[in-house]
């Protein structure tokens, strides 16, 4: 009598492994259009990239590693279509990572046929570079609240940040912070939230506060109100909307370098004709907010959230927003899980 053995079911995959398929179908930051004069280098959930501009103008985000000897391809130079290796000179096509050149070769017609580098999707917005790693699940983020507007758009100096893209979004987002971190830029503010009134939307959280102006470097632009909009997995932006001055922006986009460290892409945008502060200016008191946050949230443990429950965790009113945006994260994972990837 034989006895049939089950093979075991493979074990369920974790919320912090769904987490990190979802964001590998999302789009992320990887440049700033401002920088493309020069070859950059990035790194997004842990594969090393190469973003450049094409003599043509094609814009490329690829594999940086060359795969003839794996030199550095960022370190290369340039060409009309291509991009070369600064180590034997071998080219890679702008358009599909092909090998088009090698110089030692006497005949071009012997290039080993596969030789070539990933080249992933490009899309420029919002004054950054945007990819994504593999067949997306949504598009790169609209905002509702710029619609029917004119902006011009400023980006910011990159910032880096050793906690994970959730965390980030959460502190750029929360609402109960200010009184204990941004008393220089924004301050002295109420320590008690009024009731918060967020609306979720699939992968979308929004919500309008009024800003009083207070005593800050803002003082002068006089009273407005905030629209927060936020979506899964990194975008978090605040619309001002003064009726005096009109309408002006600041929005981050982390990136992750990894699972748990970011790169804090963001910039600042005013409606064409606003009567406020140049961009420049804004710019200036947007980076002083974020740098006041730096230090605190890079000593935040879990360096991200603990979607698993391995860290107890209590909440209050006042983590309203940042609570539906966790909800927004969770239903980006469940559509990695129910969507098939494409074939390549």
């Amino acid at each position: 009598m034989s006895i049939t053995q089950e093979t075991p079911a493979a074990p369920a995959a974790t919320k912090r492994e769904l987490a990190e398929a979802a964001m590998r179908r999302s789009w992320f930051p990887v440049a700033r259009i401002v920088d493309l004069d020069a070859p950059q280098r990035a790194t997004l959930l842990g594969q090393d990239l190469v973003v450049y501009r094409a003599g043509n103008g094609t814009v490329a985000v690829q594999d940086r590693r060359c795969p003839h000897r794996g030199a550095d391809l960022s370190a290369g130079a340039v060409h009309e279509a291509s991009i070369g290796c600064p180590y034997h000179g071998w080219q890679f096509g702008a358009a599909d990572g092909g090998c088009v050149r090698v110089p030692s070769l006497a005949d071009q017609s012997k290039i080993p046929p596969r030789a070539g580098i990933k080249t992933y999707p490009v899309q420029l917005k919002y004054g950054h570079v945007w990819t994504v790693l593999e067949d997306p699940i949504r598009d790169v983020y609209e905002v509702p609240y710029w619609d029917g507007v004119e902006w011009e758009w400023l980006a910011g100096e990159p910032l880096d940040s050793a906690v994970g893209v959730a965390i980030t979004v959460e502190n750029f987002r929360d609402v109960a912070h200010f009184p204990f971190v941004h008393q220089v830029s924004m301050g002295p503010t109420p320590e008690v939230v009024e009731p918060l009134s967020p609306t979720r939307d699939g992968l979308n959280v929004w919500m309008d506060r009024e800003l009083n102006a207070g005593s800050g470097d803002w003082a002068e632009d006089g009273n407005c109100m905030m629209h927060y909009f936020c979506s899964a997995p990194g975008l978090a932006s605040i619309t001002y909307d003064y009726e005096r001055l009109g309408k002006r922006v600041v929005a981050g986009f982390p990136s992750p370098i990894d699972y748990n460290t970011v790169k804090i892409f963001w910039g600042v945008a005013n409606q064409v004709g606003y009567q406020g502060a140049s961009l420049e200016e804004c710019l200036r008191v947007e980076d002083m907010v974020y740098r006041e946050d730096l230090p605190i949230v890079d000593g935040v443990q879990p360096r991200e959230v603990p979607w698993d429950a391995e860290f107890q965790e209590f909440s209050v009113p006042a983590d309203l927003f940042t609570l539906n945006y966790r909800r927004c994260f969770g239903e980006l994972m469940q559509r990695a899980q129910a969507a098939p990837q494409a074939q390549a």
